[in-house]
């Protein structure tokens, strides 16, 4: 059985129809311990699958690396269930030599819910990590027909919510030709992010220049802040921001993009950067 997805028996009920049974699948979650040099760091809630590229994320997301290089190694420990096969919930990482450890500020007593990671934090304060890439000056510039056709290729990619209908996906894009360069899924929106920056870190894509995150759902400060710590110029997301979100975007000079849905959208921070050269110039 695939750890993506689980099937389970269920009963559908329509108003006025008699009810049925029948298998169907829901989206697989478990939790993931990740540690770095042997230690814990944090236990998130997530959708098996793409562990490495999670766990390298979340440590880009805290400012602990940033480059490929900085991570030496990742290996799934044994770990068992009640005597069971290992259940590959459990991944050490280690930093390469000169790479300063994560502060014991950032371990986490308790589990990181697959809906709110920023809940973790010890406090507000250590939220506004400082990222090494400044995403101001990126001279990304994206038609904003190009923007617009996002959201739809971002769902054509989504296999696992084509079959459960309960996942959360982010994706990376390229601002010149729309391309999507990676999707990922998970039960977690800050999962499926981290995900996402995981292989940028692994393919040499940080900072993300002219690149645009892409997100199925709302965009919170958090995934405002994994977008920065990323070095992407632009996040977009086909539902609404939060405040929080709105202001740091400002201050960092990421631009912002909210009820992506084409053929229109809602831009928050940094309007330049999207062009429609649809319009005609008058004389």
């Amino acid at each position: 059985m695939s750890r993506i997805t689980s099937r389970q028996r269920i009963t559908r009920i329509v108003v006025g129809e008699r009810r049925t049974q029948r298998a169907d699948f829901v989206a697989g979650e478990e939790p993931l311990e990740i540690r770095v040099g042997g230690s814990p760091l944090a236990v998130t809630m997530r959708t098996p699958g793409h562990d490495v590229e999670l766990a390298a994320g979340f440590l880009v997301s805290e400012g602990v690396i940033g480059a490929p290089g900085e991570l030496a190694s990742a290996i799934h420990c044994a770990s068992t269930n009640d005597g069971e096969a290992n259940t590959y919930n459990v991944l050490d990482l280690t930093l390469a030599p000169g790479v300063t450890p994560p502060d014991p500020s950032l371990e986490r007593n308790f589990y990181t819910t697959s809906s709110c990671g920023v809940c973790g934090k010890a406090s507000i304060d250590a939220v506004r990590t400082t990222s090494r890439f400044e995403v101001h000056e990126d001279p990304l510039v994206i038609e904003a027909s190009v923007l617009a056709t996002l959201p739809e290729t971002l769902r054509a990619g989504q296999a696992v919510f084509d079959r459960t209908g309960g996942l959360h996906a982010a994706a990376l894009f390229d601002a010149v030709t729309g391309e999507m360069l990676v999707l990922r899924e998970d039960v977690g929106r800050h999962n499926a992010v981290d995900k996402v920056i995981g292989w940028a870190l692994e393919h040499g894509e940080l900072p993300a220049k002219g690149r645009v995150l892409m997100v199925s759902g709302r965009a919170s400060f958090e995934l405002t802040q994994k977008a920065l710590m990323a070095g992407v110029p632009m996040l977009a997301a086909v539902s609404a921001p939060s405040s929080l979100a709105v202001q740091l975007a400002r201050e960092a000079g990421l631009t912002l993009v909210g009820f992506l849905r084409h053929p229109s959208m809602t831009v928050y921070s940094r309007d330049d950067r999207i062009i429609d050269s649809t319009l005609q110039t008058e004389p």
